[in-house]
């Protein structure tokens, strides 16, 4: 059964900094693609990054480029986010997933607030 479980989100004030963690089980983490997914308060879900299964081939939503980078550990079946200059905006539940994902995949995310 394929289990993902996020952690170290909270709340951070604007220009602030968060690393976000996803420990995964149930399958063989390094074969596969990871994707993180945000979902605002009262919006749909928006795709954030995609790592590839070796580490080195990363992609981001503009909104997130060149503040937000995504990274692995294969060896600990990890992925993390680290999240750099955060706006409001950046506000959501945000949820790892396994392979090229837009979507939630039944994990409970974790709440990553970003206010003043």
């Amino acid at each position: 059964e394929v289990q993902l479980v996020e952690s170290g989100g909270g709340l951070v004030q604007p220009g602030g900094s968060l690393r976000l963690s996803c420990a995964a089980s149930g399958f063989t983490f390094s074969n596969y693609y990871m994707s993180w997914v945000r979902q605002a308060p009262g919006k749909g879900p928006e795709w954030v990054s995609v790592i590839n299964s070796g580490g080195g081939i990363t992609n981001y939503a503009d909104s997130v480029k060149g503040r937000f980078s995504i990274s692995r550990d294969n060896a600990k079946n990890t992925l993390y986010l680290q999240m750099n200059s955060l706006k409001p905006e950046d506000t959501a539940v945000y949820y790892c997933a396994k392979g090229v994902s837009g979507l939630p995949q039944g994990s409970e995310g974790t709440l990553v607030t970003v206010s003043s």
